[in-house]
This record gives structure tokens, sequence and C-alpha cells, in this order.
């Protein structure tokens, strides 16, 4: 447990923000320029926000959701539900109609917090039958449309009307109120079956989680974060959110995905987390602009990549490079390395961090030969985010670390990772049987990952004992709803969604061979097969209505349609006919290299 007070993280920011006064607590990308607004005036609005909750009638235990990009509007409701004692719920941005309704439903939400006008557009005819939906909030700048809807001013004003002084005392003896183990947020992420599932994270998993990285990362108010990645992950609502509000440093809001490379290279993050896919995205324009040069340009790039690399493998391995070698090291870095940090905007960063899927040793490797450690953690919602994390010395080659102190890791028999400690959940909301299979008796979380420990104590993540997959982008995918809707199509028999470690889903298809003939036949085609033009045009339209169905990060981007049908005979199906995925997967992969090779 605790080696400090517990101390509940809107208590932590509103402590902060009196430490750090005029300060800037936050800044957005004006037009031309990152405009910032002091600690002060940020602790002033979550204050009047809060205050607006109790005004809506938002009682403590309640769920306020919360849909939109990253925005102060975010954070600040969420730091002002926690205020108040209500349980904030992100949703992500990408979400369609249906999982929003849903989350809605599912978690009894009396208010929803979106970001534009257009979203909120989008969904409104299902909010609109939501009879405990009692009020929906934009974010600054969206216009309200007259219906269910309230501009942010409007709703911040109920915070200042002439109540507000009786309204500030409930504000605080809520705070006050907060206790460890109350729910202090959910987080729907995908199971590998049905629905998204709310694991229920506790203000205690949350604090000690955040004293926990504040130690570890040894983080200062003087650290830069931009946020970009999904408020509803977990991972994000650490930096931006609790870490944020306990230790103080400044975040920089980033105006959309696009804009990301630009922001680094104005805000030098001194900690930045990004996901498998963002350091691919860098590795790859790295690449080709070495690809491009020339002459002895080109040969000194390669000669400082290798430098770095192995100057690297020398630390890592425990060793003191030599002095030739901490010579070229230091030139390398010179004549290369510093110009390659600069340019991509981490030459001030400290901390790099991948996380939220599995990244490639290749990756790793390629970014410290431009003397750029990034830091792979291991971990997922279910304990509140790390489990482990190659820190300080602790980096080998295809690892992720060793756990983080005060957090037990075991290898079950079947060799699944098993983790204790003060960061596990409490369980799945309304899921007694979803949460009886996560934990066992005495506080064990099933991981659903395979590993396994080298002599010295590092873990190693060898596969997932679940069907969920997680792209290279971090997002957690349950492929059965999608394969299900893929096997509605008429002429589709089975489906397999493949994407695991990529940065974008894709489908093996069988086809039913009766309904193919008639399709051969009303369309006068001789001798149809999957490969005939006109049948995938017929299945990537079908495919395309799917996709609508689902969040775009679900969406098939890609097809095969394999030669021969899935069989009990063949071993790719289950007595009762249950897809066996890896197998079909295994025994397919030339059709994996049709779509990603």
């Amino acid at each position: 447990m605790h080696s400090v007070p517990f101390i509940s993280t809107p208590a932590r920011f509103m402590a902060t923000a009196q430490r750090l006064g005029d300060k800037p607590g936050y800044f957005v990308r004006g037009v031309s320029q990152w405009e910032s607004t002091s600690w002060k005036d940020y602790a002033a609005e979550v204050n009047t926000l809060a205050r607006a909750l109790v005004a809506s009638g938002v009682q403590a235990g309640q769920v306020v959701c919360i849909l939109g990009f990253n925005r102060p509007e975010w954070v600040m409701m969420d730091i002002a539900a926690m205020m108040v004692g209500a349980v904030p719920t992100g949703i992500y941005w990408t979400s369609a109609a249906p999982e929003v309704e849903y989350i809605l439903n599912h978690s009894q939400a009396p208010l929803l917090l979106v970001d534009t006008a257009e979203r909120y557009q989008k969904i409104a005819a299902k909010v609109a039958a939501m009879p405990h939906l009692k009020q929906v909030v934009l974010m600054k700048g969206a216009a309200a449309d007259g219906g269910q809807a309230s501009t942010w001013e409007a709703f911040l004003a109920k915070g200042n009307d002439a109540g507000s002084a009786a309204l500030q005392t409930q504000v605080d003896a809520r705070l006050e109120a907060i206790r460890a183990e109350q729910t202090g947020t959910l987080i729907y992420t995908s199971g590998t079956t049905g629905p998204a599932k709310a694991v229920v994270l506790s203000h205690d998993n949350l604090s000690w989680t955040t004293d926990t990285l504040t130690r570890e990362f040894a983080v200062t108010p003087d650290d830069r974060l931009i946020s970009y990645l999904p408020l509803a992950h977990i991972a994000e609502q650490l930096g931006a959110v609790h870490n944020h509000a306990n230790v103080g440093y400044p975040l920089y809001f980033a105006r959309d995905m696009e804009s990301l490379g630009e922001h680094l290279k104005e805000v030098h993050p001194t900690v930045f987390f990004g996901v498998p896919r963002v350091w691919e995205k860098m590795q790859a324009a790295i690449e080709i602009k070495l690809a491009a040069a020339t002459g002895f340009k080109a040969k000194m790039a390669a000669w400082a990549l290798r430098v770095g690399q192995t100057w690297h493998e020398e630390v890592v391995a425990g060793k003191a490079p030599d002095a030739w070698l901490n010579a070229q090291m230091k030139l390398a870095n010179k004549l290369i390395h510093h110009k390659v940090k600069t340019a991509l905007g981490f030459d001030q960063a400290r901390l790099l961090i991948s996380g939220a899927a599995p990244i490639a040793p290749e990756s790793l490797k390629f970014f410290t030969g431009l003397d750029i450690v990034v830091r792979e953690v291991y971990g997922q919602s279910e304990d509140c985010g790390p489990t482990s994390m190659a820190l300080g010395m602790n980096l080998r080659s295809g690892t992720v670390g060793k756990p983080f102190a005060g957090i037990d890791v075991r290898i079950a028999e079947d060799g699944e990772i098993m983790v204790r400690g003060p960061n596990v959940f409490q369980g799945y909301a309304l899921d007694t049987e979803a949460t009886k299979n996560a934990l066992t008796s005495d506080g064990w979380l099933h991981s659903g990952d395979l590993g396994r420990f080298d002599a010295d104590g590092f873990l190693y993540v060898t596969g997932r004992k679940k069907d969920l997959l997680i792209t290279s982008g971090g997002k957690n995918i349950s492929p059965s709803n999608v394969e299900a809707d893929l096997m509605n199509i008429a002429l589709v028999e089975h489906a397999v969604v493949v994407g695991d470690g990529r940065h974008f889903l894709a489908a093996l298809l069988t086809l039913k061979p009766d309904v193919l003939a008639q399709f051969a036949s009303e369309h006068g085609i001789a001798q149809a097969n999957g490969q005939h033009a006109t049948v995938r045009t017929s299945l990537q339209a079908s495919i395309d209505a799917v996709n609508e169905r689902h969040a775009r990060v679900a969406n098939i981007r890609k097809f095969e349609v394999l030669d021969m049908p899935l069989s009990i005979e063949s071993g790719e199906l289950t007595a009762t006919m249950k897809i066996k995925r890896q197998v079909v997967i295994a025994r397919n992969q030339a059709a994996m290299e049709a779509i990603y090779g």
C-alpha cells in the first residue's frame, strides 16, 4: 500500500495550483504561437465547473462521460467530476455511434461532455432517447443547437450564480469526502467477446500509480508533455491528468494528430509517450531521408548509426565503452545525432516511452543508432497502466524491463503473466462473471498475456492468451464483433480479422460455394472465385457497410479470400465449429504477406 498518506487526484490538483500560481498550467496552439493559461486561472475554472456539476444535480458516484479529442476542457471536466465524487469516463473520439450509445447506457451517465457540435449531431438522435442523460455540454467554441446541448459558457454560468457560495461549500465537502476505495474512473476497454467492459479503477489505484510513476520517472514541474493520444486511454490519463495534477508540469494540447510532428519541434517535450505506430512513422520518415543521402553524407550517416548502436549495446550490456568508442560517439553526436534529435524535437527529451502494444526490437535498435533511447512499458488498463518498464539500466533487447517496485508478477503454469499490487483494478462494472474470470480470490490479475522471466528478472511477453488484437497504434480491438458482422455478408462463410501488432486491420475470408455459384449465375460469370474482380467489388461494398457500424480503428482496410474452406478435418475449426484463429493465420502466411507485405 501507500508509503505516504492517500491524497486524491483533485486534491493534488488544487494543491499544485496553489503552489504554482501564475506559472503556466497548460498551453493551446493559437494561430501563431502557443498560448498559456496559469495554474491559478486553470484551478478557478475547474472549481467553477465543479460547482456547475453540483448545480446540475450530478451526484457522488454517478458517471460523467467525456467524448472528444484532447482539449483543456476534457481534463478540466475529468478533474471537476472527481472533485464532486463523480466518476469521469472517457469515450474514444473515434467511436461509432452504437459504441457511444452502449457506454452511455451502460454507465447511466446523467451528463455528457462533447468537443464539437458536429460530433454531437452524429449521436444526437440516440442520446435524445436516453432518460438517464439529463444534459449534454459542448466544449468551448461549439455552438449549441437550442436542443438538449448547452454551451460551455452557459454550463459554467450555473457555477457562478447567486448561490455559488453554497455550491462551493458542497464541492469542498465532497472533495474532503473522497476515500481511497471509491471509484476514481472507468476505462472502457474491448474484451475478447461482446461489448466493451468497464474497468473500475479506485482513487487508491490512481493515487498509488501516480506516486510510483512520479518517483520512478523523477518528474518535476520543469518537464513538458504534449497531450495527443486519446484521453479515454489509461496511459494518456496518467500523463495528462493524474501525474500532471500531482507534479504540475505544463500540458501542451495538440491541435490534432496530423500536427504532432510540428508540435514536437515547437515544444521540445522532455517526456514523450508514443504507441509503436508513432515510432514506426518516425523511423520510416528518417529512413527515407537517410536513403536520399548520397556520397559523403550517406557514409557519415551510416557510420553514426553504427557508432550509436554499438555504444548503446555496450552500455546495456553493463560494459564501459572504451576511449576510442566514446570519442567516436562524441563526434557522431556533434555531426549527426544532435541534428536529427533537434529536427524531431527530441533534443531536450530525457524520457521517451513506447507502450500500449509491443514494439519491434529492430525499431528500438534503430533509434539507439541516433542516440535516441526509447523505453518500453508493459501493462494494461486493469492494472492502471504500468506493470514493468525498461528503466535506468533495465534495458535488454526483447524484454519489457522489470516490474515496478511494489508490483508482484509471476508466470502461471500455463505461461500466463499474473499481476498483483495496489494498481490492480477493482473489477468490471456490472459484470461479476468477467471480474471473477480476471481476478483470483487472493488478488492476482489474469493479464491474458503469455510471458517468461529470464535469470536476471527481465520480463518477456511472448504472446497473447486472449484473442484480443492490439494494433501498433495501441488500440485494443475485439475481433469477434467485426468477424460476426463480416459473416453476415451473404457471400462470406468464415472471417478471421487480423492486425495484431499491425497499423490496420484486415480480414481473411472464405466464401459459401452455393452463394458464390448463384452470384456467378446472376452476374453472367462463367467461373467465379474469390479473386474475380466482380466478386471482390461486391465484397468490398459489403465490407464498407460493415465498417460504417464500427469505430474507425476497427475498420477492415484490406482483405484476402482464401482458396480453401475452413473445416474440422483440416484442424481449422473446433468440433463446435469455432475458428482456430492462430491455425488459420499460420497456414495462410502468403495471404498475410499479400496484405501487409
